[in-house]
C-alpha cells in the first residue's frame, strides 16, 4: 500500500548528522571494515532516520557506497548523483519520487552521471523541464543498471546522454504514460517512454513499456541493442508512434517480445530500422521468434527497413492483425506466420499464446546464431515484467511459447 507523504525533517546540522548515522552504520552493519577497508557503507535515508532525503545522502556518499531508501513518497528529492559504483534501493517496498517544481540540473528528477550505478525499486512521476524533456532519470555516465522500477507521467520515461563509453540495463521495470504533451500538435516537442542516445550497449528486458502518447515505446540510438523477453504495447487506449525505432542502425537483437500497436497509433510501423540512416560501423537487425500484433485497422508494417544494412534477418516471427513487411535487400525472411484470432487464447484480452489444435504450434525452425549469440529464445515473458526458462523441445513461432487450451 502507498504510504501518505512524508514531511522531511528540518535539521540542524546535515554534515553532522551524516557523520554520526555512518558511524552507526560502521559498528553495526559494515562490521569488518578493519579487514576489508574498502567495504561499502551502507546510508539509510527516510523520516525515521538522521538522513531523510536522497539528496542529501548522494551529495554525500562517496564511490561504492549502498543508499537504501525506505519505502514512501518523496516530494522534490532530486539529485545530481556523480558517484560511481554506487546502489541505490528502496527497501520495505518501492519508494516513489514525485517532482512537483525542483529539478535536478534542469533536467530530471535524478541525472546519474557515475559509472557501474544501480537503481532498484522506485518510481520516478511527474519529470518537467523548461525544454519539454524532464526524464525520470537522466543517464550521463558510463554503466547504469536500472531494475524494477516504474516511470510514469513524466515528459520523457527515462533519457541517456550520447556517449559511445555508455551502457543502459533496464530489467523487469515498467514505463506508462510518459508525454511532453497530452494533445499535439505539428512541430510540438514529443516524449519517448524510453530514449536511449547514441551510447555503446543498451539492453532492455523482462520489462512492460506501454501507453505512449505522440512518442515511440522504446527508441534507441545505440551501437549495440538487446532486447528480450518484453512485452513493448500500446494497449488500448495507447497512441504512441513507433513502438520500437532503432534509426540510426546499430546491432539489434530483438528476441521474443511481444510487440503491438493500436488502433489509436500515430504511425503505421511497429518495428522501424535505420529511418534516420545508418550511423554505425555494423549495421544488423535480428527480428526473431516475436509476437507482433497490427491494430490499426487499415494495416501497417510489422517492420520498415531502410536500404543500407549489413544484415536483416526476421525469423519465426509470429503475425497478428493486417500489417506486411518492408524489407530492402539483402533481408532474410522465413517462418513468420500469420495468425487467425482462433489461433491464439485471446486477442481482446491481449493473450497472444497459441492453441494447442493451432496448425502453427511447433513450426518454428531453429534461427540458429548471429555474431555468437544464440537467436533460438531461451525464455518468455511472463505478464507483468518477469520471464520464465523454457524447456527443451521443438518450438512455435512468436514469443510465447506455452500453449493455451
Amino acid at each position: 500500500m502507498m504510504l501518505p507523504a512524508l514531511r522531511f525533517l528540518l535539521v540542524p546540522s546535515v554534515p553532522v548528522l551524516l557523520a554520526l548515522a555512518w558511524t552507526t552504520v560502521a559498528r553495526a552493519e559494515v562490521a569488518g571494515d578493519a579487514a576489508q577497508p574498502s567495504a561499502a557503507r551502507v546510508i539509510r535515508v527516510g523520516p525515521h532516520h538522521p538522513i531523510t532525503r536522497v539528496a542529501d545522502a548522494a551529495r554525500n556518499a562517496r564511490s561504492g557506497d549502498v543508499i537504501e531508501v525506505d519505502a514512501g513518497e518523496y516530494i522534490d528529492d532530486v539529485a545530481s548523483i556523480p558517484q560511481s559504483h554506487l546502489t541505490i534501493r528502496a527497501v520495505g517496498g518501492r519508494a516513489r519520487m514525485v517532482q512537483q517544481g525542483a529539478s535536478a540540473e534542469g533536467k530530471a528528477i535524478w541525472v546519474i552521471k557515475g559509472d557501474h550505478v544501480v537503481v532498484e525499486n522506485f518510481e520516478f512521476s511527474g519529470a518537467r523541464a523548461p525544454d519539454h524533456n524532464g526524464a525520470g532519470i537522466r543517464h550521463e555516465g558510463g554503466k547504469l543498471t536500472v531494475r524494477n522500477c516504474l516511470f510514469e507521467w513524466n515528459q520523457m520515461g527515462l533519457l541517456t546522454w550520447n556517449n559511445e563509453r555508455a551502457e543502459l540495463v533496464i530489467e523487469r521495470s515498467e514505463f506508462r504514460h510518459n508525454a511532453a504533451a497530452q494533445i499535439y500538435k505539428p512541430g510540438d516537442p514529443i516524449g519517448h517512454q524510453i530514449y536511449v542516445g547514441s551510447i555503446g550497449h543498451f539492453t532492455l528486458r523482462d520489462s512492460y513499456v506501454h501507453d505512449g502518447a505522440f512518442g515511440h515505446l522504446v527508441k534507441s540510438r545505440a551501437r549495440e541493442n538487446h532486447i528480450t523477453y518484453n512485452r513493448i504495447t500500446d494497449e488500448t487506449g495507447g497512441r504512441s508512434s513507433y513502438e520500437l525505432e532503432f534509426p540510426n542502425g546499430g546491432v539489434a537483437y530483438v528476441v521474443g517480445n511481444i510487440i503491438g500497436q493500436s488502433a489509436n497509433t500515430e504511425n503505421a510501423d511497429l518495428v522501424s530500422y535505420g529511418a534516420e540512416g545508418f550511423h554505425w560501423p555494423h549495421n544488423e537487425l535480428y527480428l526473431v521468434h516475436n509476437t507482433l500484433v497490427d491494430g490499426a485497422p487499415a494495416g501497417g508494417n510489422f517492420v520498415r527497413v531502410k536500404p543500407g544494412a549489413d544484415r536483416v534477418k526476421v525469423v519465426n516471427n509470429l503475425l497478428l492483425g493486417n500489417g506486411r513487411f518492408d524489407l530492402a535487400d539483402p533481408a532474410e525472411s522465413t517462418g513468420n506466420l500469420h495468425a487467425e484470432p482462433g489461433d491464439v487464447a485471446s486477442m481482446p484480452t491481449g493473450d497472444y499464446r497459441l492453441r494447442r489444435r493451432s496448425a502453427l504450434a511447433g513450426k518454428a525452425a531453429d534461427p540458429g546464431k548471429a555474431n555468437g549469440v544464440k537467436l533460438r529464445p531461451e525464455r518468455e515473458y511472463v505478464h507483468p515484467r518477469q520471464s520464465r526458462p523454457l524447456p527443451r523441445g521443438p518450438q512455435s513461432p512468436g514469443a510465447l511459447q506455452s500453449m493455451a487450451p
